[in-house]
């Protein structure tokens, strides 16, 4: 019979989650039934939105449950099927990550498209990363090529797709990012300023340095002295996407917000919190759009990537350490 090697969440999290608040654990999957099909897994998406996922309190998305697998966005292949629509060979996409197989009975399958693109694109530029910027930048707001766009944590998955996609619309990009190699990623993005926020001694210094006559369009990935800065920054009736806020994930208690929030009223500014889930129904006019910029060569996909299931963890920790570009993956 056929087993899974899965990583279970055994502990809740207090501040930055450890090694301890996880365990790997081999099960035995059951008999294929009517329908359903055995998926082994090739490669899985570790993101931030999971770290508010091993919280139990009210969220809007549903906490992970303790002693039990977690999940997340994967690419994997049939290898046994009982199921027309999922012939085995066929490759797929789904959110029963990390584990190293998986049975389903098709419900929570796409198939991935015959194009020649490699598969992992699918949990990255042409999959919810890249959904996600470009949803951001294009339903969420409505960009202009003369706008000044300020992206922080620029050198990540969702952030330089945000950068690459800013600068394809014909507007001024900043980037910020947390070390001089990842400066030097994000300027061969084509970015026209990168802000290493660890060395400068004042962010909104640096922030107006780089953008003398303001900023417009904050896409919203870190919070904290970010966001006081963008609002220092941002012109009239700036427009303010907001995708996450790393910076805040691993506290254990609310921390005080920026000091100037009274700019969003005084600069008549608008922020936007969004979900990417809510603009799946955009995904075929997404697909169109990313496949021609790709295939064109008009953006990278950036990756970092980790080998096996045992070192998940060590990739998922790794976002809160900076140790991504691109986006951070698992291969399987």
């Amino acid at each position: 019979m056929a087993t899974s090697q899965q990583i279970h969440l055994v502990s809740r999290p207090t501040g930055m989650p450890t090694h301890n608040n996880f365990k790997q654990v081999e099960i035995t999957l059951p008999e294929l039934q009517d329908g359903e099909v055995l998926i082994k897994n090739t490669w899985m998406s570790v993101d931030p939105y999971m770290r508010p996922r091993m919280i139990d309190r009210e969220s809007y998305i549903e906490p992970f449950k303790l002693n039990d697998v977690m999940d997340g966005g994967a690419i994997g292949e049939v290898i046994e099927s009982r199921n027309n629509q999922f012939p085995v060979g066929s490759k797929v996409t789904h959110l029963s990550g990390w584990r190293t197989a998986h049975i389903s009975d098709g419900s929570d399958l796409t198939l991935l498209p015959d194009v020649p693109l490699p598969d992992q694109l699918f949990l990255n530029t042409m999959g919810m990363t890249g959904l996600t910027a470009w949803a951001g930048l294009t339903k969420v707001i409505t960009l202009k090529e003369t706008d000044t766009v300020f992206v922080s944590a620029a050198s990540g998955a969702v952030g330089s797709v945000v950068c690459q996609i800013a600068k394809l619309k014909g507007c001024k990009v900043i980037a910020s990012v947390g070390s001089d190699e990842k400066a030097r990623m994000v300027k061969d993005l084509g970015v026209d300023a990168v802000i290493n926020y660890k060395t400068v001694e004042n962010l909104t210094q640096a922030l107006q340095q780089a953008a003398p006559q303001g900023i417009d369009v904050y896409f919203e990935n870190v919070g904290g002295d970010h966001l006081e800065a963008a609002l220092n920054v941002m012109n009239d009736y700036g427009r303010i996407p907001v995708c996450g806020m790393i910076s805040g994930y691993n506290n254990d208690t609310a921390q005080p917000g920026p000091n100037n929030l009274f700019f969003i009223n005084s600069k008549k500014l608008t922020v936007q919190g969004f979900i990417v889930i809510d603009y799946f129904d955009q995904f075929p006019e997404f697909i169109e759009q990313m496949g021609a910029w790709l295939s064109e060569g008009k953006v990278k996909s950036e990756e970092t990537v980790y080998e096996g299931i045992e070192n998940a963890v060590n990739a998922f920790l790794g976002l809160f350490e900076g140790k991504n570009k691109g986006k951070m993956l698992v291969k399987l």
